[in-house]
């Protein structure tokens, strides 16, 4: 029996933490052949990213293409893009793939560092939007795309979710962390169906990478062939469980990375 596979196509950071590290990792912990595009390499650490090179859109290309020349692709994720030519690139190399893509627009680093240049974001939301078989935004991110002020309430986040629903994608995952309350509830709505995911705030400063984790987790669940919901369902318990272990790691000074292995490495 063959593996299933999933492949990032997203930015590079060399702590480890987030970006394609981050996927490969959580590909890996849900027992998903990971490969990866690298649309941009960063310089950051756990303290936040001083540079940014993105990659020639050609080239970005040209990775896709050759994955998906060769090896079977259960699932796409998506993430950071950097510009509107890498966007539109992205979107040229998938015209002809048929699989899951888990699409998570990341636009701005934890420490404020914006990730995605402004002219990118209409480029995103038209082409690569309808594209996606889930959308995975956080509530910055999800304001930024609708060109509003981010939601504060379950009220307004499912407001939200049904207005980036009508832009196209399949399904909106949007992801509450941000509000600020003792809860961290996520909504999912796809169709006229809306499910909240419960989920309680715990208390971290390591949480970096946790958006690219679980956008992954959810593509590696879908890889192997859960249903929307099942998957979403797995990915947030699996995120929850990185999250609760991540002190134990004792990475770098500042927000250090969730444990992507927590079920699989050895407790001390």
């Amino acid at each position: 029996m063959s593996v299933a596979t999933a492949l990032s196509i997203a930015g590079s950071d060399p702590s480890g933490g987030a970006g394609i590290q981050a996927d490969l990792k959580a590909f890996s912990a849900r027992g998903v052949y990971g490969m990866a595009a690298i649309t941009a390499l960063t310089a950051q650490n756990t303290q936040g990213v001083t540079g940014v090179i993105a990659v020639p859109p050609d080239f970005v290309a040209e990775q896709i293409r050759a994955v998906l020349e060769d090896i079977r692709v259960d699932a796409v994720k998506i993430g950071m893009i950097a510009n509107a030519e890498i966007a539109g690139a992205v979107a040229e190399a998938l015209s002809g793939y048929h699989g899951a893509v888990v699409l998570d627009p990341v636009m701005i680093a934890k420490g404020g560092h914006a990730l995605l240049s402004e002219d990118a974001v209409s480029t995103l939301r038209d082409r690569l939007l309808p594209r996606a078989t889930l959308l995975t935004p956080n509530l910055p991110e999800a304001a930024a795309l609708l060109g509003a002020e981010p939601a504060a309430t379950r009220s307004a986040m499912q407001e939200q979710a049904m207005a980036l629903l009508g832009l196209g994608p399949g399904a909106v995952f949007l992801k509450g962390g941000h509000l600020s309350s003792g809860q961290s509830p996520d909504l999912l709505v796809a169709g006229t169906r809306s499910l909240w995911f419960e989920g309680d705030r715990i208390e971290t400063k390591n949480t970096h990478g946790t958006g690219c984790s679980i956008s992954s987790a959810i593509a590696a669940e879908l890889a192997k062939g859960l249903p929307l919901a099942g998957a979403v369902e797995a990915a947030k318990a699996w995120l929850g469980g990185a999250i609760a272990a991540a002190d134990s790691l004792e990475i770098g000074h500042g927000h250090g990375p969730t444990h992507h292995f927590h079920a699989l490495w050895p407790k001390a």
